[in-house]
């Protein structure tokens, strides 16, 4: 399983908003554990889903601070089960931006049915620490093509 836990973005306001969406295939080994005949996507990785998001929200900034990563969960929420296969709306508003660290308000969707939702915080890690291979393409795709379709 690669850890990229948005697969689009759909809105992006830089720094400030973001909607998002995700889909766990059936296929996913985790599903075999949680739970047999009744497999759901894992609270964390849900928790995971949104802090992403947000992530990508605050790095769109293009900011020299540095990748936004999670370091605070500072409350969740579960209302409901994620099954395989549901496409998954996230949205997060940048609720505070430092210069040290983010906050964020999250949820998320299912079939406009809210399942989850956060309050995270994000801490920076300077870009040279990431390594000179470091990219992110779900962030990078949607900014060239907002890019071009503004020519």
């Amino acid at each position: 399983m690669r850890f990229l836990l948005v697969d689009r973005i759909c809105e992006l306001d830089p720094g400030k908003s973001i909607r998002a969406e995700k889909t766990f295939a059936a296929s996913e080994e985790f599903f075999r554990d949680h739970f047999p005949n009744f497999p759901v996507v894992p609270g964390v990785l849900l928790t995971e889903v949104m802090a992403q998001a947000a992530g990508k929200c605050l790095d769109a900034e293009r900011h020299p601070r540095g990748k936004a990563m999670l370091m605070e969960i500072k409350s969740a929420r579960f209302r409901g089960w994620v099954r395989p296969d549901e496409l998954m709306t996230t949205c997060a508003t940048i609720t505070t931006s430092r210069e040290q660290y983010a906050t964020a308000s999250c949820y998320l969707e299912v079939g406009g049915v809210r399942k989850c939702s956060a309050e995270i915080r994000a801490a920076f890690v300077p870009l040279t620490q990431l390594g000179a291979e470091f990219r992110d393409e779900v962030l990078e795709s949607f900014l060239a093509s907002n890019k071009a379709a503004a020519k």
